[in-house]
C-alpha cells in the first residue's frame, strides 16, 4: 500500500482535475517519476505521515512493481529485498506532488499539454 502524506491528499485531486488525468493514480505516478529523476535523495527516517491518498499496490504499480522498485534500488544502492522500498517510493511521490504543484502554481500550468511540455523540458 502506498499512501501520500495527509497534506498531499488535496494536491492529488487538485492536479488530477487541473490536468484532466482521469484517475488520481496517474498524477502520483508522474510525481514519482519526476522526483526519482531529480538529484534528490531522501533519508528514510524523515518519512512524513501517511494519512493521505491511499493506493493499493495493484492500482499504483499495475504489473510494474519491479520497475518502480528497481529505480529506487539503483538510486539508493539498496537490494531489491530491502524493507524500505515502499517508503522511498512514498517519499518520492510526496516530493513530486509538492514540486509539481509549486511549479504549476508559479508557471500557471493549467492543461495536460503544459504539464507534458514541462516534463519533457526538464528531462536530464
Amino acid at each position: 500500500m502506498i499512501r501520500t502524506s495527509k497534506e498531499n491528499r488535496e494536491i492529488v485531486g487538485k492536479l488530477t482535475r487541473k490536468f484532466g488525468l482521469g484517475f488520481e493514480n496517474h498524477i502520483s505516478r508522474i510525481a514519482f517519476s519526476y522526483s526519482i529523476n531529480s538529484e534528490k535523495k531522501f533519508d528514510i527516517s524523515q518519512a512524513e505521515n501517511s494519512g493521505g491518498k491511499a493506493y493499493s499496490k495493484s492500482v499504483f504499480f499495475g504489473d510494474n512493481y519491479d520497475l518502480y522498485a528497481g529505480l529506487v534500488c539503483i538510486k539508493y544502492n539498496i537490494h531489491s529485498s530491502d524493507k524500505d522500498i515502499l517508503k522511498y517510493i512514498k517519499m518520492h511521490v510526496d516530493d513530486g506532488l509538492e514540486t509539481l504543484n509549486e511549479i504549476a502554481e508559479k508557471q500557471g500550468l493549467n492543461t495536460n499539454i503544459q504539464l507534458l511540455n514541462l516534463l519533457v523540458s526538464t528531462r536530464n
